[in-house]
């Protein structure tokens, strides 16, 4: 999977929001509610990108586009976490969990719930 910029990934983020489609406006209203005013141009040129590396497709509504995820949120976040890991820690997962540990990244309660789901129990 390509990566994409911070920008791009915030429009990913807003048609992922919309349940996996978004029309411009749509698009509009869940940046601005992030306090996100971007041009026109930008926006269009970012979702342009989206489709040329294949993570959205189109479908045209009279003279209006309906933006298409070809890939959903846990799909992108899985694929980027398998990307970190083999680019970081050489695909060591034990690794990346001990800095986590180590630098205080991951809660008493976070790491007690990871050793539940480790063990087969309901992750809370």
């Amino acid at each position: 999977m390509r990566q994409v910029s911070e920008y791009e990934l915030e429009l990913m983020k807003a048609i992922w929001d919309n349940g996996g489609t978004a029309l411009y406006a749509e698009i509009v209203t869940s940046l601005s509610g992030k306090g996100m005013e971007w041009t026109k141009n930008t926006i269009i040129t970012l979702l342009s990108r989206l489709v040329d590396k294949g993570l959205l497709k189109t479908n045209k509504i009279g003279h209006r586009n309906k933006y298409i995820a070809v890939v959903s949120e846990e799909e992108y976040r899985t694929r980027q976490t398998e990307n970190f890991l083999d680019k970081v820690y050489e695909g060591n997962a034990k690794g990346l969990v001990s800095t986590l540990i180590q630098k205080d990244l991951l809660s008493d309660n976070d790491y007690e719930d990871l050793k539940k789901y480790w063990r087969g129990g309901e992750n809370e």
